[in-house]
């Protein structure tokens, strides 16, 4: 790929091309080779029990003639639903293995939001957690038998985890406990290690780097999520560009705490180990205390993370019984990081926090700061093989430095468009310099340097943690509530997780009086991912308008911090 000259490669890290040629074979060849390679090194870390690379692709290769065995095609979309842990790597390996593509589901998601994961890709087997395959298949029930799941494969965490785990006390009943194999009519369920024992072959893998690979669902603006079809070799590329950027080699040891369902999780923490032969420290969720023992006792080099994940680790009363002095690489994005706590990293471990940005829809990072040259509170510079702009939003022409505009992409990483959504892959490209780019919908400048920083958001979107929140799907959800007439939802600040998910609420005219805020609240935690809930409920008489009619929710934000 042709990359012009630009001001950032003055910063650019030293032994580095400016862009790469990405391998041409799929994402299975990496474990294929990393096993061959590495056969009896650590791939994976959980709690106090190992996996081996060749264990790890012998499950993958099992798992596969299991999904083969039970009609899963080339090309099938096959669902993913649990938590950070070894199954899940395995499971995401084995659909590849089967020439299926991956349909990665947040565990956080509800019964109500899991249709659209089975419908919108026409998945009819899911490899589900076996604490989450209730909601999976109470969401299968209330669709028409023609879409409903065929085939489920359950897995349980404990089964992950060796008699010496030191488990977070809050966690124990969640990992322990055995959750009976689910039956239901019209379809099959296989527990995991019955799965693992299939004898049956595999069927041979011919996946070529244009061919899809994994759809993982983002939400916009209007409407339901929409899957991002990537492909092996769009994928690839970042997996190779990751691992150099950030010094990577097999003896790489990686703490994964960023969740694999999401793109940064699956591409800088697995994608990228895999390839390079390293060894993934797994936690299912974010424990302060069971990071901090995990990156004294594995020697962790590498963390990948959400910047609050670092101001919780460092504000735990037993820090100092942590030893952080193995980390050379500490960086991540989803929320800018403070400029205290990047200082304090500094001064105690001469740790540069390195912040990147990245979508789903580029595979994550497309801008990462240079790990030897970061500025803080900033995006970074365009990653490896990135051709990177800031544009009028209306003129798309090209904002002088300093100026904002909306930052549009061009790469390798980028991907093909939304699945089954043309009308929204044609408004989400445009030509720039004769070249196709895709628009983040994020307003961002560039300073002289060429170092990018972002400004706003055109997209209406709320940053809690990190998690990205869009109120337009949290709205539909909210509808269904037989009390509300109109929601408009809002972001609020949140002095721990930036933002939080504030509804303003008109209920209809029976309703009043009869419904609490509070129980508004406990309706969405039972009907969606909690991240996603509303942490305040305000009731009102009515929603500002427009003369068209259209709610005026950005009014509603800008009077929020008063």
């Amino acid at each position: 790929m042709d990359m012009p000259v630009r001001a950032h490669h003055r910063f650019w890290p030293l032994r580095l091309p400016h862009a790469i040629e990405t391998p041409a074979t799929s994402l299975w060849f990496n474990l294929a080779v990393s096993a061959q390679r590495y056969p009896d090194k650590p791939a994976l870390v959980f709690f106090d029990r190992q996996t081996s690379y060749r264990e790890l692709h012998d499950q993958a290769e099992r798992l596969a003639a299991h999904l083969h065995a039970r009609g899963v095609q080339a090309g099938d979309r096959v669902i993913l639903f649990m938590q950070n842990c070894p199954q899940w790597i395995v499971a995401y390996y084995a659909i590849l293995r089967a020439n299926a593509v991956v349909v990665p589901v947040n565990p956080m998601n509800r019964a109500e939001e899991l249709k659209h994961y089975i419908t919108d890709p026409d998945a009819r087997v899911a490899i589900c957690a076996a604490d989450l395959a209730g909601d999976l298949l109470k969401a299968s029930a209330d669709l028409p038998p023609v879409q409903q799941l065929t085939h489920l494969v359950v897995a349980h965490y404990h089964d992950a985890i060796g008699p010496q785990a030191d488990i977070p006390p809050a966690w124990a009943e969640w990992l322990g406990t055995r959750h009976p194999l689910p039956s239901w009519t019209g379809g099959s369920a296989t527990d995991w290690a019955e799965a693992l024992a299939c004898t049956e072959p595999a069927p041979v893998h011919d996946r070529q780097p244009s061919d899809l690979c994994v759809l993982p669902y983002t939400s916009g603006t209007t409407g339901l999520p929409k899957g991002c079809m990537h492909t092996h070799a769009s994928l690839m590329h970042n997996a190779v560009a990751c691992q150099l950027w950030t010094g990577g080699s097999a003896a790489n040891v990686s703490l994964v705490v960023v969740p694999m369902f999401h793109i940064t999780g699956m591409v800088v923490g697995m994608h990228s180990g895999i390839y390079t032969g390293a060894t993934l420290v797994l936690m299912p969720r974010w424990d302060r205390e069971l990071a901090g023992r995990l990156i004294s006792a594995w020697k962790v080099t590498h963390w990948s993370n959400i910047p609050t994940m670092v101001i919780d680790l460092l504000a735990s009363p037993r820090f100092d019984q942590y030893d952080l002095s193995s980390l050379v690489f500490i960086g991540g994005g989803g929320a800018a990081m403070p400029q205290a706590v990047a200082q304090r990293l500094l001064e105690q471990f001469g740790l540069r926090y390195a912040e990147g940005y990245g979508l789903t829809e580029t595979a994550a990072p497309s801008h990462n700061n240079p790990p030897d040259a970061p500025k803080q509170q900033c995006l970074g510079i365009p990653f490896l093989s990135v051709d990177a702009r800031v544009v009028d939003p209306d003129t798309l022409q090209e904002m002088p430095v300093g100026e904002a505009g909306e930052i549009i992409i061009r790469g390798p990483s980028v991907f093909s468009g939304y699945w089954k959504r043309p009308d929204a892959t044609e408004a989400a490209f445009i030509e720039f310099g004769g070249q196709r780019y895709f628009r983040s919908g994020d307003l961002g400048r560039v300073d002289e340097d060429g170092y990018f920083f972002i400004t706003d958001r055109l997209k209406r979107m709320i940053n809690a943690s990190g998690f990205k929140v869009w109120p337009a799907e949290v709205e539909a959800l909210m509808f269904r509530h037989p009390a509300i007439a109109e929601a408009c939802v809002i972001g609020t600040r949140d002095a721990y997780r930036g933002e939080s998910v504030k509804a303003v609420v008109v209920l209809r005219d029976a309703a009043r009086g009869q419904v609490t805020e509070q129980q508004i609240i406990d309706w969405c935690r039972e009907n969606m991912a909690v991240y996603k809930m509303p942490r305040v409920v305000q009731f009102v008489d009515a929603l500002p308008k427009s003369g068209s009619g259209k709610v005026m929710w950005r009014l509603l934000q800008e009077q929020e911090p008063a």
